[in-house]
């Protein structure tokens, strides 16, 4: 049991716990950058899972034939072959959002998210919990990129993913496609995750010690004996 809650916090530890966006605060370049709309966003974040996943599996199974002193510029070697196939890929197959994403898929190489793992997990893991660890980050990288996407999309143009959700005589807010607007979004954003970190941590707080004295009254005035 204890080893498949290990597994489960394993792959989960992404999405909220380390996400990379509201918590490590990593990669933010792209994340500013792209996530103009919903559909870039999740293009970008789709993209990235697939070089962490495949990066993360082809570290764990050379990892010992890679010698210590070589082994960033191995890692790197890794990973720009899986970019490279999927700015090939995207070129071919969505040329007008391979041009909306601009320099930022080639830039995947140097992402300090996909390199951090490689080094901090990957190299030092089974196969199979580095596909988790890195499926996981990779879903906490898309939840965060398509929200931001959708929040800067809906109040800059009154859509989501290009469905028109507000009236029409909805007012555009120009500064939420613009820089400003990536990072007032998620300043905004990181400041209510943390609100509800700091809300759960007190919470959990007083369950402990609710539950301790409770414990503490049933040993000192047990009832029934």
């Amino acid at each position: 049991m204890s080893s498949k809650l290990s597994l489960y916090k394993e792959f989960t530890k992404g999405i909220w716990e380390q996400n990379t966006t509201f918590k490590q605060i990593l990669g933010m370049c792209p994340v500013l950058a792209v996530t103009v709309s919903a559909i870039n966003g999740l293009a970008m974040a789709l993209a990235t899972t697939f070089v962490l996943v495949f990066s993360s599996i082809i570290v764990a199974i050379v990892k010992k034939l890679i010698p210590d002193q070589v082994r960033i510029a191995a890692y790197i070697l890794i990973i720009a072959t899986f970019v490279t196939i999927v700015d090939m890929v995207m070129k071919a197959s969505y040329p007008d959002l391979s041009k909306s994403l601009g320099p930022y898929i080639p830039l995947i190489v140097v992402n300090c998210v996909i390199l951090g793992r490689q080094e901090a997990f990957a190299s030092k893991n089974t196969v199979f919990r580095s596909f988790l660890d890195a499926v996981g980050m990779g879903a906490g990288v898309l939840f965060s990129l398509i929200l931001l996407g959708a929040v800067r999309e809906l109040f800059g143009s009154g859509t989501i993913f290009g469905i028109q959700l507000l009236p029409d005589f909805y007012e555009p807010m120009l500064v939420m496609i613009l820089p400003a607007g990536a990072f007032i979004t998620l300043g905004l954003m990181m400041g209510l995750f943390n609100q509800i970190a700091l809300s759960n941590k007190e919470k959990q707080r007083k369950k402990t010690i609710e539950k301790y004295l409770s414990t503490k009254n049933s040993i000192n005035d047990p009832v029934g004996v």
